[in-house]
C-alpha cells in the first residue's frame, strides 16, 4: 500500500523594503536587495523547520542600509551603547505584527552599518556579500525571537545561522 505523500508547508512570501541611506552601499555591493531577500528567506526556512517560523502566508521586513554614524545614534538611543555596531533588529510590536489581514505579518525592521560590515569582513577574511548575508540571517532570526544571551541560546542560534548560510553556499562564519 503506497504511503501518502507529505507536503511541507509552503514558505511565506517575503516582502522586503530596502532603503539605502548611504551612497557608499551602491559602491560596496552592486545589488544588495536580491542578496538580502535570499538571506531572509533562508533564515525563515530554517526557523520554520525549527517550529518558530511565521505562520502567515506573507511576511514583511524593512531594511535600512546606513553608515556607522547613523548606526551609532540608533545604538545609543535604543541600546544605551555609544558606538556603532554591525546590525540592529527591531521586532514589530505584536499588534502591528498581525497586520490588517491574518495572511500578512510584519516581522520588523533591520539596520545594517556599512563601515562596520566592511571592517569586519576584512578582518575576518570574508567576502563582503557573504558577511552581509550572514548579518541579514542573524537579524531575521532576532526578529523571530531567537537570541544569544545565554551559551545555550547562542549555540542554537548559531546552528540555525550555519544551516541558513550553507543553503546559500556560504561557509560557516563561526569556523575557528
Amino acid at each position: 500500500m503506497p504511503r501518502a505523500a507529505t507536503r511541507a508547508a509552503p514558505q511565506p512570501r517575503t516582502s522586503l523594503d530596502v532603503i539605502v541611506e548611504h551612497a557608499g552601499w551602491e559602491k560596496a555591493i552592486a545589488e544588495p536587495v536580491p542578496l538580502l531577500r535570499r538571506a531572509a528567506k533562508a533564515a525563515l526556512a530554517v526557523a520554520r523547520r525549527d517550529r518558530r517560523g511565521p505562520k502567515a502566508r506573507s511576511v514583511g521586513i524593512a531594511v535600512a542600509l546606513i553608515d556607522d554614524r547613523a548606526m551609532r545614534k540608533l545604538n545609543r538611543v535604543y541600546r544605551g551603547k555609544d558606538k556603532s555596531t554591525n546590525v540592529l533588529s527591531f521586532p514589530a510590536p505584536e499588534a502591528q505584527a498581525r497586520g490588517p489581514s491574518a495572511g500578512r505579518q510584519a516581522l520588523g525592521d533591520v539596520a545594517i552599518a556599512l563601515g562596520t560590515l566592511e571592517r569586519e569582513a576584512k578582518s575576518q577574511g570574508k567576502a563582503l556579500a557573504d558577511h552581509l548575508a550572514h548579518l541579514m540571517v542573524h537579524a531575521v532570526l532576532h526578529l523571530l525571537g531567537y537570541d544569544h544571551e545565554s551559551e545555550a541560546e547562542a549555540e542554537h542560534m548559531e546552528s540555525l545561522e550555519r544551516r541558513a548560510l550553507a543553503g546559500l553556499g556560504i561557509a560557516d562564519p563561526y569556523r575557528r
